[in-house]
């Protein structure tokens, strides 16, 4: 599955345009790589979302099936320092 679709599919990003945009603005990682929209997503990936305050780590646990599903586990969120 294509990163862009799994952020919205596991709500992460709330629309799949907005998960683009981030991916093709370099803050989206996976496994510590910049990840472009059409990145492919795999069990176990770490996922890094860089946000304006806050950076989310969360780890694939599944990729989906149907709906209402829990796709990742909650590793980290931390506020991002000033620089």
């Amino acid at each position: 599955m294509r990163i862009d679709k799994f952020l919205k599919v596991a709500r992460l990003i709330k629309r799949r345009s907005l998960a683009q945009t981030a991916c093709r603005s370099g803050l989206v990682f996976i496994n510590g790589k910049v990840a472009k929209p059409g990145s492919p997503v795999h069990v176990s990936d770490r996922i890094i979302l860089v946000a304006a305050e806050w950076e989310t780590e969360v780890v694939v646990t599944g990729l989906p099936k149907g709906d209402k599903e829990v796709l990742f586990e909650l590793i980290e969120r931390r506020r991002r320092k000033e620089e």
